[in-house]
């Protein structure tokens, strides 16, 4: 007798999971990048740099990447919950704040390892990120808090009434002629 049981067709396949997974992240990055684009073009003409370096924005997306992987890493480490009896926002405060410490914790990081490459001290590279500057650290996370909470809602706005019904909220029902 063969004890030999098929394949539960109810688990997506590693390429259906895979695709999705490089779909957020290809939007995730591209939210990101719209933002940090953004603040390199403030940062630039606040500085009234002329010409506007290119490079500034190359380097904003390259950062929106790596935020939008650290941000799908740190979902998949601490899942995004909805609680229906506390409500979206108060459900994912808490959630935003840890993603929050992750993204800045990064940053740190990235400081120490872009000190090393440049021959730095990683202990020195570290405190001199943020320009040394606790407030401008304090700043930086209220706007990346701001940057990372509408997508925090929209995911819980997702996990709660469902892909179709969020599409349906923001853009309306496609399906529905027009009369």
């Amino acid at each position: 007798m063969n004890n030999i049981q098929a394949p539960q067709k109810n688990s997506p396949s590693f390429k259906t999971k895979a695709k999705e997974e490089l779909t957020k992240a290809l939007q995730l990055s591209l939210y990101f990048g719209i933002w940090f684009c953004a603040l390199a073009f403030l940062g630039a003409t606040s500085l009234d740099e002329r010409p506007i370096p290119l490079s500034i924005f190359g380097f904003a997306l390259i950062k929106a990447v790596f935020c939008a992987k650290f941000m799908l890493v740190g979902q998949a480490i601490i899942p995004i919950k909805v609680n229906a009896k506390n409500g979206i926002v108060t459900s994912l405060i808490l959630e935003s704040l840890v993603y929050l410490l992750v993204v800045i914790g990064l940053n740190y990081l990235e400081a120490g390892i872009h000190g090393l490459i440049h021959g730095k001290g990683f202990i020195s590279s570290l405190a001199d990120f943020g320009r040394s500057n606790p407030l401008h650290v304090v700043a930086m996370s209220i706007v990346y808090w701001l940057i990372v909470w509408p997508y925090l809602l929209l995911v819980g706005l997702k996990l709660a009434i469902g892909s179709t019904a969020t599409l349906e909220i923001l853009f309306g029902n496609k399906s529905q002629s027009s009369k």
